[in-house]
C-alpha cells in the first residue's frame, strides 16, 4: 500500500450508498451473507488504469482504459479524455499501482478491444488491424470493497464506484489476490 496524492475519476457512489448496497435485502446480498458470513466492513480502493486511443479502419478513434495491474478487469470506454470536472486529487493508501508494462498492456488491450468491436457488429469491422496508442495520463478508478467473514475466513465483494454496479467473481478474485499479497 502506498501513500501520496493520486488522480482519480470522481466516484458516483458515496460510502453510505455503498454500505446500503452491500447490506441490502436483495437476493444477491443475502447470498453473500449466507455464503461468506456477515458484512464486516467496507473500504474504498483505487486501481491504476492506462488510457489508450484505439483506431480501426475509417471509424473514429475510441478511448479505452484498461487496468494497469494485470489487465483482467473490465474495460472502461470514455467519450472523451477525462478532464478537471471528472477528476479528483486525493490521498489514498488503498491503491493498486501498475504492474504491467505499457507494451504488454497494449497487447492485452488489442484482444479486448477486438472483442468489444465484434460484439457491436461483426460486419462493421472490415479490417481487424487496430492502431493503439497510449495516452500519457496517470489515472486511478475507484472501487468499493465489502468484506464478509466467518470462522476466520474473509471474502471480498466489489462495487465499481464509477459505473455503480456490483462486479463478479473475477473482480473479487483480483482484489482478494491483492489483499493476500
Amino acid at each position: 500500500m502506498n501513500t501520496g496524492a493520486i488522480r482519480t475519476l470522481k466516484p458516483n457512489v458515496t460510502q453510505e450508498e455503498a454500505l446500503r448496497a452491500f447490506s441490502a435485502a436483495g437476493f444477491s446480498a443475502f447470498y453473500w451473507r449466507i455464503r461468506s458470513g456477515p458484512l464486516c466492513r467496507i473500504a474504498e480502493v483505487y486501481v491504476q488504469y492506462f488510457l489508450f486511443h484505439v483506431k480501426h479502419g475509417s471509424a473514429p478513434p475510441r478511448l479505452f482504459a484498461m487496468d494497469a495491474v494485470d489487465g483482467s478487469l473490465d474495460l472502461f470506454e470514455f467519450p472523451r479524455l477525462p478532464d478537471y470536472p471528472d477528476l479528483l486529487t486525493c490521498e489514498g493508501r488503498n491503491r493498486l499501482k501498475a504492474a504491467l508494462s505499457e507494451e504488454h498492456a497494449a497487447e492485452l488491450l488489442r484482444e479486448k478491444a477486438l472483442r468489444v468491436i465484434f460484439q457491436q457488429g461483426f460486419f462493421k469491422l472490415r479490417d481487424p488491424r487496430l492502431q493503439i496508442s497510449l495516452v500519457p495520463c496517470e489515472l486511478y478508478l475507484p472501487y468499493w470493497l465489502a468484506f464478509y467473514g466467518r470462522d476466520g475466513s474473509v471474502r471480498c465483494r466489489v462495487m465499481d464506484a464509477v459505473r455503480r454496479r456490483m462486479e463478479g467473481a473475477k473482480a473479487s478474485a483480483f482484489f482478494e489476490q491483492w489483499l493476500a499479497a
